[in-house]
């Protein structure tokens, strides 16, 4: 499948051309640490699914946002951070934080439960968004 080469992209080829430093663009995810402990002990595949379809849905939702786009133009570049929230307390009120400073991202709710398990952000310059993962350590 041939894709069209978009002005996001055609953005940070210009420059990296002109040795300027392109845009480094992460896709950051915070997964619920509490869901690999007791008493929830879920699988580390099924936590994985989590994240997964929640970078899944955050791509698919802002598609046509520059930054995707370009995220998505080199497939063997993307990066990706993975965080962790000790509850879902602390992944919802992180969810209304990105929702007030107006950060594009996606609260995945595993169904039929309903249960909040991972956040995901579009692809982000890294300096946008920092500050507000800060207190978030790598998930281990």
């Amino acid at each position: 499948m041939h894709r069209r080469v978009g002005p996001a992209f055609r953005v940070v080829r210009k420059m990296a051309a002109s040795g300027a430093e392109p845009q480094v663009l992460v896709q950051y995810l915070v997964l619920r640490k509490d869901l690999s402990q007791a008493p929830f002990s879920w699988p580390a595949g099924a936590l994985v699914a989590q994240a997964c379809h929640a970078a899944t849905a955050a791509l698919h939702t802002h598609r046509d946002h520059p930054h995707t786009t370009a995220y998505l133009q080199e497939l063997g570049r993307m990066r990706k951070v993975v965080l962790e929230a000790p509850d879902e307390t602390t992944l919802k009120e992180l969810a209304e934080t990105l929702q007030q400073k107006n950060i594009d991202h996606m609260l995945w709710l595993e169904q039929p439960e309903n249960i909040a398990t991972c956040i995901a952000l579009r692809p982000y310059p890294k300096e946008e968004v920092g500050q507000y993962l800060k207190k978030f350590r790598l998930f281990k």
